[in-house]
């Protein structure tokens, strides 16, 4: 009996140590600049008219 339990004890802790969870910041995050939403409001106001603006955010803006 103690010939089986060796192997399985060792395929055990190799299965354990496969299934280790990993955690990556994803690198394509970024924290919005004031410039940016000041350069996209800008944008907004030309295309939208003043007044008429919705949403602005640093990569886009919506009009009413």
């Amino acid at each position: 009996m103690n010939s089986r339990l060796l192997p399985f004890s060792l395929a055990l802790a190799a299965a354990a140590l496969c299934s280790a969870c990993v955690i990556v910041p994803p690198s394509s995050v970024r924290i919005s600049e004031p410039a940016d939403v000041a350069k996209m409001s800008e944008q907004a106001t030309q295309t939208c008219g003043a007044g008429q603006i919705k949403e602005v955010n640093a990569k886009s803006f919506t009009c009413k």
